[in-house]
């Protein structure tokens, strides 16, 4: 319902700021404040230090941030090419198998990721398939739990892509794999990159399946992050945040850059 008074506009603004600051700010402003606190005794930090953060970048944040950026390129990758493959495929379908199928690639997302780690830990810790403390084994559980996430933007990507394009293409000789590289995909774009992002923040904020199945020697951020905070190292886990919030913004900021210039806004 529109508010057209400017006093009931003035009360929704007000009601969003505090709603907006208390559920996203304030955690967000604690967390940065802790990374940098020397003491925390009182309301606020009693000093402020960047000490963390050097302890935790001299420790195995840097080796945590590349174990998260490969496994979240790889998994957003490889969830990017299935999901593209499959939301086209059932395109071509029937309705009734188009909704069963498409139903069967989300429930990965309803199923707790504990749950998908405990899963892949005892279906791939005995032969002929051994992955159980190898990398191969994390990649599989990121794959797992985003892959719904990519297939559900590019079927809401097709969804609105008109076929009055492809059509035309069609009917001036183009063949099918000419019209999906040079008409479908670059329509699509937008919503590719838009999942592959999606997909890559899921995968650098995962823990439940990952702090089941991780090998040592590849142990990411939000691994580190529990780790660290398990043992009472509040501020050290702070500043890691930090560092995870930073590496995933970056990125993201980076994709929409390619989005804007792929559709010229």
């Amino acid at each position: 319902m529109l508010v057209w008074s400017r006093s009931g506009r003035l009360v929704l603004w007000v009601l969003f700021a505090l709603l907006f600051g208390v559920l996203f700010l304030a955690p967000l402003a604690v967390i940065l404040l802790s990374s940098l606190a020397d003491q925390w005794n009182g309301v606020l930090p009693s000093g402020l230090t960047t000490e963390h953060y050097s302890e935790v970048v001299s420790g195995a944040a840097g080796s945590a941030v590349k174990a998260s950026l490969i496994t979240g390129f790889l998994a957003s990758t490889l969830a990017l090419v299935s999901g593209t493959w499959a939301a086209l495929s059932l395109r071509l379908q029937g309705h009734a198998l188009r909704r069963l199928l498409g139903l069967l690639f989300f429930i990965p997302s309803a199923v707790p990721s504990v749950s998908v780690g405990l899963g892949l830990l005892v279906a791939f810790s005995h032969p002929p398939l051994l992955l159980n403390g190898t990398v191969a084994i994390v990649m599989i559980a990121h794959f797992v739990l985003i892959s719904a996430f990519t297939f559900g933007n590019v079927s809401a990507g097709l969804a609105r892509l008109s076929p009055d394009f492809e059509q035309v293409a069609s009917s001036l000789g183009a063949r099918p794999a000419y019209r999906l590289w040079h008409v479908t995909l670059p329509l699509l774009a937008p919503y590719l990159v838009a999942a592959f992002g999606l997909s890559f923040a899921l995968s650098m904020g995962e823990l439940g399946a990952t702090v089941m199945v991780y090998p040592p020697g590849w142990v990411t951020l939000p691994v580190s992050i529990f780790s660290l905070t398990d043992r009472g190292d509040i501020f050290a886990g702070a500043a890691l945040t930090m560092i995870l919030v930073a590496a995933t913004l970056i990125l993201l900021l980076g994709l929409e850059r390619i989005t804007a210039r792929a559709t010229g806004s």
